[in-house]
């Protein structure tokens, strides 16, 4: 595990010193809600992070209910792995395509508890992917993607850089940055403020 870390530290410090790549992957914008929403919240997080599984698990769906499914609010996903397999399991997601990408990010933090702890994540990633209509061959081609893998952790330095985030989740309203699963109290109290009156 520390090896692996290590070796996941060291490549974002080449990815923060190297100039960007002129054929690196766009990641385009996973949404939900309504693009032309008063209000915009953007959520960094990893797909191993239990917080985030909380915010997804708990606290989404009332923000959904209340102010994504009623156009008022438009939550952008940004990926943040903390480690390599939060970094596989953001490769996967991506793997189904921008519209798609959201429900698979739900799916893997609703299952996190199972997959983030077997013996093999990746195997259990692979089953889950599966489940959700990936072939294991788009898998083997998405986790060999190395210009994949680069865009997320382009993307993980680009927030930390613009918006100085140090942990997960952070969640970027009104251009301030909010740290930690925030309850749907907090998120009402920073988000009405901003909708038009």
């Amino acid at each position: 595990m520390l090896l692996s870390s290590l070796r996941f530290a060291i490549v974002l410090l080449a990815l923060a010193v190297a100039p960007r790549l002129a054929h690196a992957v766009d990641l385009g914008e996973p949404a939900i809600g309504d693009a032309a929403a008063p209000v915009t919240i953007i959520e960094f997080a990893s797909l191993t992070c239990p917080h985030c599984a909380s915010f997804h698990v708990n606290t989404l769906p009332e923000l959904e209910k209340r102010y994504i499914d009623t156009g008022k609010v438009r939550l952008v996903l940004r990926d943040f792995p903390l480690d390599q397999t939060a970094l596989k399991a953001s490769v996967i997601a991506h793997c189904a395509g921008p519209d798609r990408y959201p429900q698979f990010v739900q799916v893997f933090f609703a299952q996190q508890a199972t997959w983030a702890r077997s013996n093999n994540p990746e195997q259990a990633l692979r089953q889950l992917a599966q489940l959700g209509g990936l072939g294991a061959d788009k898998i083997d081609a998405c986790l060999a993607d190395k210009a994949l893998e680069d865009a997320i952790l382009q993307a993980r330095l680009d927030g930390q850089q613009k918006y100085n985030i140090e942990s997960t989740p952070s969640f970027i309203i009104g251009d301030k940055t909010h740290s930690g699963d925030q309850s749907i109290e907090k998120f009402a109290e920073l988000i009405d403020p901003l909708l038009p009156q």
